[in-house]
Order: structure tokens, then C-alpha cells, then sequence
């Protein structure tokens, strides 16, 4: 008996917020193997912000995502079959299969990972792509001195968490902005973060000039908007600014800075970056990363929706800022 492949599709580029019907599941047979390829049983999706830019059909560092295709998307699971020598039955392999049950692969692009001592959704949160987005940003851009003041924003989610965990690691002190009690609470608490703001509370750059009251030396930006402009405002002369995301503005809304010359007056250097761009970082980057989670030293949580049919609205609740930690999709 054939196996079925579920799918999502992109169905339709969004005008404005996400909706789910800018998505199809689709019910795909599964062909047999070719000689040296790998068929894989997703076990978890990650959904990240990212994913959001790439719907548009429009200009930026990576080719859109193409329209009545499966979602991009990165994944976690085991080999269930392989005609590939490199890979057997039971592995378990990090991927970018997508938003579907099973991925087919001649091997390109997938990893083997050890789950013994680290969890299988680890390797999509804090020992896979936002664990090393946080370690470039902090470490390459930001690169803090011990005493600095880091500032983090959406500081509980699955980038964030780590850039404060490995701040504070660093000697400095992490200042979070989040959004609600309970995510601060989880900041501080939790993370160990010195500081969080909550952004829907009171004053918000009274509020992070009461938490950094010998300025900003470095901030890390997955925000945008009125969070950055607050930071840039408290930021001291030779700051850096790490610049990973602007999810303020995912849905097509302008960000315009309100006073854009304090990165001339306090000599910022303000930089984007792209992790894909950075592959000969990864393997330093995972095997400090996969150490600390393996003992235990990096703490971190995840929001987990159950099957691929939950995909669309827990993606659309991530950008929304429902989730807390990192989001993922259990498949199996």
C-alpha cells in the first residue's frame, strides 16, 4: 500500500496579516526510493519569523518562497528508509524538509544528531539555527566586555533567550524587553537575566532607562519599531546593535527610526546579518551550544502544537507573539 506524504503549500502571498487560508494541505503519494536517497519521518517542524519574509514576492537576501510549493521550513526527525551508504534506518537527521510529514533527500543538507543527551527539539531551538543566531550576533557583532549592558529584545523567545544566557556567561549584564508579566518573570527568573521590560506595561523607555542606568552597549535586535528606537535612545557612544530581525514590520507596515543621527552622534555600529551566511561558525557555535544544554547550563522552553494540521495558526500565533519560547510543530 502506498504511504501518503501531508503537505502544506503556499497557496497565495499575504496582503497584510497571515491568514490561514494562505495555505493548502495537500495528501501527496510517496514515491519509492532512488539509489542513494534518504526518506525521513519528520518528528518536529520549527516556525520561525523568518518564514513570514519569505511569503512576500519581493526583494530581499533569499529567493521567495515559491507559491503552490511545500513551506520552507527547518526539521527534526529519524531515517526511516535509505538507499544512501551515508545514512541508515534509526539516524535521526536535522533537515530543511519543510512543512510535511516525510522529507526525501539524496543526503545534501542533512545533518546526523545524538539525542542522547540532547533532545531532539533542541536541535531546531537553542542547538540549531536560533542557538547560532544568537551566538554570531552576541559573539561576532556585539561582542561584549565583561561589565557591559546587553540589550535583548523578544527576550523570551528562542533567539533571544540564548543571547541573554551567553551575555551573562560573558561577564556582562542582560537587560530583556518582552512582552507581558509572565514572559519577564521567565526572563529573570528562569534565564537569569538581570533585567526585563515588559513593552505592553507603563513607559517603555522610562522603563528601560530605570533598567539600564549606565546606558546600552550593546543591543540585540529581533524587533524593530518602537522597541529599537527606545534602545537606540539609551544606546553609549561606540555601541554595537546586532540587527536579526524587525518582526514589527513583518506584515508590510513602514518602520521609520525616529531619530536615526544618534548612529552618527554615539559612533553606533549598527549591522545585519544573515546566520546562513556564517556556516564556518556552526560547528564551534553547536559544540558550545549543545554542551551547555546537554549539562544542563542553558536553559530554554518551547510552545509545542500537536500535528501538521496545527501548523498555520501556531505560525500565525508566533508572529502575533502567543508563543513563548520556541515554537514548534510535533509531527509524530
Amino acid at each position: 500500500m502506498t504511504q501518503i506524504n501531508r503537505q502544506f503549500l503556499l497557496a497565495s502571498r499575504p496582503q497584510g496579516e497571515v491568514k490561514p487560508d494562505n495555505f493548502r494541505l495537500v495528501e501527496t503519494p510517496l514515491a519509492p526510493l532512488a539509489d542513494g536517497e534518504v526518506r525521513v519521518r519528520n518528528h518536529f517542524l520549527s516556525l520561525d519569523p523568518y518564514m513570514r519574509g519569505r511569503m512576500n514576492d519581493s526583494k530581499s537576501y533569499a529567493a521567495p518562497q515559491p507559491l503552490d510549493e511545500v513551506m520552507i521550513g527547518g526539521t527534526v526527525g529519524e531515517v526511516v528508509e535509505s538507499k544512501n551508504p551515508k545514512f541508515a534506518a534509526g539516524d535521526k537527521v536535522v533537515a530543511m524538509f519543510g512543512w510535511q510529514e516525510y522529507g526525501t533527500s539524496n543526503g545534501a543538507g542533512m545533518q546526523k544528531v545524538d539525542d542522547t543527551h540532547v533532545p531532539l527539539s533542541a536541535y531546531l531551538g537553542p542547538v540549531g539555527m536560533p542557538g547560532v543566531t544568537a551566538w554570531y550576533g552576541l559573539n561576532r557583532i556585539i561582542a561584549p566586555k565583561a561589565g557591559e549592558t546587553v540589550v535583548v529584545s523578544a527576550a523570551s523567545g528562542a533567539v533571544g533567550s540564548v543571547v541573554g544566557q551567553l551575555a551573562k556567561a560573558a561577564g556582562g549584564r542582560a537587560v530583556g524587553i518582552a512582552g507581558g508579566a509572565d514572559k519577564c518573570r521567565y526572563v529573570v527568573e528562569t534565564l537569569g537575566f538581570d533585567a526585563c521590560v515588559d513593552y505592553k506595561a507603563g513607559n517603555l523607555y522610562k522603563d528601560l532607562k530605570a533598567a539600564t542606568p549606565d546606558g546600552v552597549d550593546g543591543c540585540f535586535e529581533n524587533v524593530g519599531g518602537e522597541v529599537l528606537d527606545v534602545t537606540l535612545a539609551r544606546m553609549n557612544a561606540f555601541g554595537r546593535i546586532a540587527l536579526c530581525g524587525f518582526i514589527a514590520g513583518y506584515d508590510g507596515q513602514p518602520l521609520p527610526l525616529k531619530h536615526p543621527s544618534l548612529m552618527l552622534t554615539q559612533r553606533l555600529l549598527v549591522q545585519g546579518f544573515i546566520v546562513s551566511e556564517h556556516m564556518d561558525v556552526w560547528p564551534e557555535a553547536l559544540k558550545q551550544l549543545g554542551t551547555l544544554v546537554a549539562q544542563k547550563k542553558l536553559q530554554y522552553r518551547e510552545t509545542i502544537a500537536q500535528g501538521l494540521e496545527s501548523a498555520p495558526e501556531a505560525f500565525i500565533g508566533l508572529l502575533k507573539g502567543r508563543n513563548f519560547g520556541k515554537q514548534l510543530v510535533k509531527l509524530i
